[in-house]
């Protein structure tokens, strides 16, 4: 009997010691998540100085931005060149405005986004820093990339923006000639026809373009804010404009005929809601229709399939408000913003611009 007590305590001993068991799908689920987290490349970092935008030309040139969100900023554009200097873009008396100085036609005032397409350069300046009305209309100055020379400026019209309004991000169509924006200040999207210059405002108000709510959870703490329409995607293929409120879980999207030709009410009718996401703010689509999008309440960067499913592409500490995306020989970049986490004095904090691998499909 002793013996048997004896070898019934070994058992116990012997079973409390083992790993707890896991589902096999939890375990691989697991190691799925750390080897993406292991893929996530730092690409640059920016002390003191706050990045939101990326984009990466045809030919691999990579630019950033810094919103003029307060003072301090060195540049609102930069070039990274390969041997990783930061170089700002066109050249520094493009970036030599400095707030409280009056606005000047060819000196960047408060950019927020950056975009390239084909050969150009797409700057987008909101003309309104420190969040506060705007100074003059909101614009897009258009570089070639092959002189760096300013090509064109769109200026926006009045009626299709507001003084409270903040532009935030584009896209261009090439196929219709517009240029779609966001307007995260007021809730709405522009569009620009490329050729005459003429700006228009639909969707104003609309219950798609505005916030959800005026907060977001950061490790169960608030983060107070109400932001409108922000994030903007384009599917040439399909001919769809996706768009989210950053302060929302709503993928909305329409069709870019209807938002080229259409009048107000039927781009109105043809609004679809597409799926419930996390709180996101920048987007892209890659050439196979892959949407990506971050989940910023959670540190994970997410993508949508043609089939609609949705899924995580990578988590963790590595991801730190994925600010924008950019595609570019197969990877994807982003910037780490880290908007949460911001205080009014930010000179001792790093914000960088990462990428990661895509799957070749």
């Amino acid at each position: 009997m002793k013996k048997s007590l004896h070898l019934l305590a070994l058992l116990i001993v012997f079973v409390s010691c083992k790993e707890p068991a896991h589902d096999k799908s939890d375990i691989e689920t697991t190691k799925q998540i750390q080897s993406r987290t292991k893929e996530v490349q730092q690409v640059a970092e920016f002390k003191g100085q706050q990045v939101t935008g990326v984009t990466v030309s045809t030919t691999g040139r990579i630019f950033v931005n810094f919103p003029r969100w307060r003072k301090g900023v060195e540049n609102s554009v930069v070039e990274i060149t390969k041997d990783n200097q930061k170089i700002a873009y066109p050249n520094e008396e493009w970036n030599s405005w400095e707030i409280g100085t009056a606005v000047e036609d060819q000196k960047f005032v408060g950019v927020q986004s950056v975009v390239a397409f084909e050969n150009m350069l797409y700057v987008l300046d909101t003309r309104s820093p420190l969040f506060g009305a705007v100074l003059d209309a909101p614009r897009l100055f258009v570089f070639n990339l092959i002189d760096n020379k300013l090509e064109k400026t769109y200026i926006l019209q009045k009626g299709s923006y507001y003084p409270n309004s903040y532009i935030n991000d584009l896209r261009v169509d090439k196929k219709n000639n517009k240029i779609y924006c966001t307007d995260s200040g007021r809730a709405g999207l522009i569009v620009l026809d490329m050729t005459s210059g003429k700006s228009s405002r639909v969707l104003d108000n609309h219950f798609s373009t505005k916030a959800e709510q005026s907060y977001l959870t950061f490790d169960n703490k608030k983060w107070v804010n109400t932001i409108n329409s922000d994030g903007i995607a384009l599917d040439t293929k399909n001919e769809l404009l996706y768009y989210h409120a950053l302060t929302g879980y709503s993928l909305y999207s329409v069709p870019t005929k209807v938002l080229a030709n259409g009048a107000t009410k039927e781009v109105e009718k043809s609004v679809k809601l597409v799926a419930k996401t996390g709180a996101s703010d920048g987007m892209i689509l890659d050439h196979n229709g892959t949407l990506y999008f971050a989940d910023l309440e959670n540190n994970k960067i997410m993508y949508r399939k043609k089939d609609g499913s949705i899924h995580t592409l990578v988590e963790g500490k590595k991801i730190r408000w994925a600010d924008t995306f950019s595609i570019y020989n197969n990877y994807l970049y982003f910037t780490n913003s880290r908007i949460n986490e911001v205080t009014p004095d930010i000179s001792n904090m790093t914000f960088t611009l990462n990428k990661i691998a895509l799957d070749t499909n």
